[in-house]
């Protein structure tokens, strides 16, 4: 462990409150639910493909195969797995796979992502897309009857219990255009509402996508609304009755397979930690992060072992350099650097009982004491102050958004939601003391009251706070004062018209219709691999491109007369001088170079700044002429030749 860096641990569990590596490690369970019954095997007219005949049934496999392989890439330690009901297809006898209620058929088993299956996957849509009649055959839908959905939710509670990895993030996929399963069944809905909590109590979410056509309009208070909870798309507990946004019903089947790309990450919080209003009066508030910045994937090692190639493993080891043995991490102690070997002429002593010219140590723990000041992770309201008093500059890093955390402490929604209302009327924001992980350092923040909103088309924004961390003095630099040269009216007046022209219809901008091209050609490039078919480069679309054609088309004759306004301006062709920025020289020198020149005889040709930086470095005394410099490099030389 370099003695340069003393003051970095590395704690295994505990990661710093930006370290995206929290969202890889924990993985997603997707099961998708699909229901088989005879309005979702019934054909249509496919918008993509013409003289072909779809159906919602193939429409919703062949989103759940998208899903996959886009997880190839994105998740591949994710389980993913198709249960089908409403179809007389049965299942295997020979596996768990019998305990699931009669009606419906686990196409998939819960798996990690894996290549053969989504091939097989791709398989059958193919084979529909060519024979109409494939999957009615295949997944064969219940004749004149459907299955309870008590018994659908119960078969994927036991899917999930069966087979999903404990610790992973489970969700239901729910897909279905049948908005009345049980018609005037009192008994059925009751049924359907208590198995569903039980499987939300599990630790699972339900994510429903209801498909509405014009011919058929999906109605939710037929029977949903009694059964699923109002919050089902966010990550409060359940409530026994509630009204269903409008938003989970599907207007078009195509926007089936984008909604389920909106859906497809999980929500996760970066931090569940206690929430003290005042002494003796705690909540439990959850944190998570608004903005995150998507990177490549890691880059693994393979092993060829001739036939095949394996992923190699990784560990990481401390090795003495002198014993050139293995050391356990929990012996490792941390140090730094200290000065000269000179008296201590003020006759103050360190801390503990160091030799002169040696490192004091610590322990990974006390380390760790220094940086967290011996807090327990959470948050610490100090005060109020009124909202005018948070500046805009304020904002030096990404903020989190806390939400209450009813499991921890009871009561935890009530008096959070109180206290937003009552910080949202007098129109103030908190001051607090934040420790979001132990590997972290306290810091203030202030938290900024956010009122629940709902816009048309069912957006809601949620109610809560942002935790902003507030800077300390040395966070905030001054901005540059320079003289800049201002464009005439005339100018002004010249870019108006191509700028209306090319602007938004709407005013808003839709980041997700525009992924950053870098990383869509790579995971596209890893996918073809994946899948062992040939990358075309020039099929390749970067979205963010601008549409030259069209904009010279709409705006090209205005944009040369604004050009010709601008050459006419005055301060056209000025230009401010700036001067150079000198650069300091390197004195750094090699201790190879140096034992050389020392060899030959050639160690006074160094200059004096090199002597001292080199001198410096090693711990020793840099004052002196240049004579006693070099004296003083062949001595600490000779002593470890």
């Amino acid at each position: 462990m370099p003695f340069d860096d003393w003051n970095v641990t590395e704690e295994e569990g505990e990661e710093e409150l930006q370290d995206t590596s929290f969202f890889e490690r924990r993985r997603d369970v997707i099961l998708f639910c699909i229901d088989c019954s005879q309005s979702m095997q019934e054909l249509r007219d496919d918008a993509v493909y013409e003289d072909v005949k779809t159906s919602h049934l193939l429409t919703a496999l062949d989103a759940a195969m998208q899903v996959q392989k886009k997880k190839t890439v994105s998740g591949p330690n994710d389980w993913v797995g198709v249960l089908l009901y409403n179809t007389s297809r049965r299942n295997e006898s020979n596996d768990r796979t019998s305990e699931i209620k009669k009606g419906t058929f686990l196409y998939q088993n819960l798996a990690p992502i894996s290549v053969e299956s989504i091939q097989e996957l791709i398989r059958v849509i193919d084979d529909a897309r060519e024979d109409p009649e494939h999957l009615g055959k295949t997944f064969p839908p219940l004749p004149g009857t459907k299955m309870p959905m008590g018994d659908v939710f119960t078969s994927c509670n036991w899917v999930l219990r069966d087979n999903a990895p404990k610790t992973a993030s489970k969700r239901v996929f729910l897909i279905t255009d049948d908005d009345n399963p049980s018609p005037a069944s009192t008994k059925m809905l009751t049924s359907a509402r208590t198995t569903l909590i039980d499987l939300m109590q599990s630790g699972c979410q339900i994510e429903p996508f209801f498909i509405s056509t014009t011919e058929k309009p999906f109605d939710v208070t037929k029977f949903y609304s009694s059964v699923l909870p109002s919050n089902v798309l966010g990550d409060e507990e359940p409530e026994v009755s509630g009204i269903l946004p409008d938003s989970i019903s599907i207007t078009r089947i195509d926007d089936l397979l984008d909604q389920m790309r909106f859906h497809e990450q999980p929500k996760r919080a970066i931090f569940s930690i206690p929430f003290e209003l005042g002494k003796g009066f705690t909540i439990g508030v959850k944190g998570y992060g608004l903005v995150t910045e998507q990177r490549k994937g890691s880059y693994l090692y393979f092993l060829d072992l001739g036939d095949k190639m394996e992923v190699a493993s990784s560990r990481t080891a401390y090795v003495d350099e002198e014993k050139e043995t293995e050391v356990s991490r929990n012996k490792i102690l941390f140090g730094m650097q200290l000065g000269p070997e000179e008296d201590d002429e003020m006759g103050l002593g360190p801390s503990r009982v160091v030799k002169r010219g040696q490192r004091p140590f610590y322990t990974a723990e006390e380390v760790q004491s220094f940086r967290t000041l011996g807090l327990e992770p959470g948050i610490k309201l100090l005060g109020f102050k009124d909202k005018r008093e948070l500046a805009f500059e304020d904002n030096v890093k990404h903020s989190v958004f806390i939400y209450p955390d009813e499991l921890k402490y009871s009561g935890s929604k009530r008096t959070f939601s109180a206290l937003l209302q009552k910080m949202l009327d007098k129109r103030k924001i908190g001051l607090v003391r934040a420790l979001v992980r132990r590997n972290s350092s306290p810091v203030f923040c202030a938290l900024l009251p956010q009122a629940e909103k709902v816009e048309e088309g069912g957006w809601c924004e949620p109610g809560g706070f942002h935790l902003i961390v507030l800077p300390f003095a040395d966070d905030i630099r001054a901005a540059p004062i320079e003289e800049q040269l201002r464009v005439s009216e005339m100018a002004k007046e010249a870019a108006k018209p191509w700028i209306d022209k090319l602007s938004l219809k709407n005013g808003t901008y839709p980041p997700d219709s525009y992924p950053n091209p870098s990383l869509a050609y790579h995971n596209a490039q890893l996918q073809a691999v994946a899948f062992r078919e040939e990358f075309d480069n020039e099929a390749f679309e970067d979205l963010t491109r601008p549409k030259y054609d069209i904009i010279h088309r709409r705006a090209g004759s205005l944009m040369k007369e604004w050009k010709k306004a601008l050459v006419k301006d005055e301060n056209f062709n000025n230009v401010f001088a700036t001067p150079g920025v000198k650069r300091k020289a390197d004195i750094t020198v090699d201790e190879a170079e140096l034992r050389s020149k020392h060899e030959s005889g050639q160690l006074d040709r160094l200059r004096a700044d090199q002597l001292k930086d080199f001198l410096r470095k090693k711990g020793q005394s840099s004052s002196g002429r240049k004579a006693e410099l070099v004296a003083r490099v062949e001595e600490y030389l000779a002593k470890r030749s």
